[in-house]
């Protein structure tokens, strides 16, 4: 649970930081919260032999209504509402299940997974460098929308 929380964490600070307003320090104070936050919200609901499980529960989502849990932690650092509705998508959702974090922005973007591992035994150690998915994402964000054009869809479908 903690690599997941871990990735899903840097994932929201990262996206508070790319608009420069927020100190590196408060970053810091934002992050602690948030990952003792969804640690606490996930305690009893993480069932890594059904990872599916739990997972709308475990959903951190924004849809024109603030996440609780991110707009308390950004309470710690001073960040109100309609900050935080400046510095964040108006429409974001992030799955934090076993072996797999991912995100969606906006409700028919396409899904990027930012954090991967294979269910392993507990002598198996994750392999470093699992946040190597994000800037892929990032730049097809950048390039405008990462979601396949309409005549791929056309083609699939016919």
């Amino acid at each position: 649970m903690v690599p997941e929380i871990a990735a899903a964490v840097g994932f929201v600070s990262g996206l508070l930081r790319t608009r420069g307003c927020v100190s590196e320090q408060q970053l810091q104070v934002f992050g602690g919260a948030l990952r003792e936050a969804l640690t606490e919200h996930y305690r009893h609901h993480w069932f890594p032999e059904k990872p599916s499980k739990g997972s709308g529960y475990r959903c951190i989502r924004i849809n024109h209504r603030m996440d609780p849990l991110i707009s308390r932690a950004a309470g710690h650092i001073g960040l109100s509402l309609p900050q935080l509705y400046q510095l964040l998508p108006s429409e974001l959702t992030l799955w934090v299940d076993p072996y797999e974090v991912s995100y969606r922005i906006g409700e028919d973007g396409s899904i990027c997974v930012l954090y991967e591992a294979k269910p392993h035994h507990q002598h198996h150690h994750q392999q470093p460098g699992s946040y190597g998915g994000m800037l892929t994402c990032k730049n097809q964000m950048m390039l405008g929308r990462a979601s396949p054009s309409k005549n791929y869809i056309m083609t699939v479908s016919s």
